[in-house]
């Protein structure tokens, strides 16, 4: 039983999954915030043009 508990300890395969998976929901967070960033600002940049062309 011990040696159970210590192989399932220093296995580190699961810990590199975790680290990946908490990397990649940070950086979906950060690209997700920036392309609504940029959706509002371009939209809003479109509808000063086309309210100034009209």
């Amino acid at each position: 039983m011990a040696e159970l508990i210590r192989r399932i300890w220093s296995e580190d395969q699961g810990q590199d999954i975790a680290e990946y998976a908490v990397m990649l929901a940070v950086i979906l967070v950060l690209v997700v915030g920036t392309i609504r960033l940029i959706g509002t600002n371009a939209n809003n940049a479109f509808s000063a043009v086309a309210s100034s062309i009209q």
